[in-house]
């Protein structure tokens, strides 16, 4: 991955999995992903074709478990990485929304780059899975970016038939939400009347 423009990296390494990421915020949407898990995989270049940003994720975890560790700690990653590659935010739009249509599935998300995490997930899935992914660790790992990246974010799911639609329709959302909040306002200081986001 070139190294132009906003970029934060991190390595992850616990018991249960062996993460690498790294981020350019200001890429062109190129993603190299390797989860061991298909579907996520999926998702994750979706989120790096529509953010716009270059995103490399390899993950090795214990998905003979399930893949609940695999899929959170890659959040927990991302959001390392993310955070490191803001820095002090200065200059950032901040905030960001999207209403997202995917055939059946609609989905919000509206997110803050504040610095203080929180996540509000109002999403039901129909069914357990698709393919070899969890649909409930789609929460994980978003709960999982908001607190490590320092976002406020909010995600509904408010149409969603096809569990597959429904899913990216979110990621895809949250990728089009990030990519207006990481957005350079040409300010020199940060949006807060506070004067830091923290």
């Amino acid at each position: 991955m070139e190294k132009q423009g906003r970029t934060g990296r991190c390595l992850r390494k616990t018991k249960e999995t062996d993460i690498a990421v790294e981020v350019n915020i200001d890429g062109e949407g190129k993603a190299d992903i390797n989860t061991g898990i298909g579907f996520f995989d999926h998702m994750l270049t979706a989120l790096a074709v529509h953010s716009s940003m270059d995103l490399s994720i390899k993950a090795i975890g214990d998905i003979q478990v399930d893949g609940h560790h695999t899929v959170e700690d890659c959040g927990i990653a991302l959001g390392q990485a993310l955070r490191e590659a803001l820095g002090d935010k200065a200059g950032i739009s901040r905030f960001g929304q999207m209403l997202l249509p995917m055939d059946d599935a609609l989905a919000q998300v509206a997110l803050d780059i504040s610095g203080r995490p929180y996540l509000v997930f109002k999403a039901a899935f129909i069914n357990q899975m698709i393919g070899n992914y969890d649909t409930c660790l789609t929460k994980e790992f978003f709960q999982g970016l908001a607190v490590s990246a320092g976002i406020t974010l909010h995600i509904r799911l408010l149409e969603g038939e096809n569990d597959h639609h429904a899913c990216e329709a979110i990621f895809k959302a949250f990728a089009h939400s990030l990519k207006q909040a990481a957005a350079l306002n040409g300010a020199k200081e940060v949006l807060s009347s506070k004067g830091v986001l923290a």
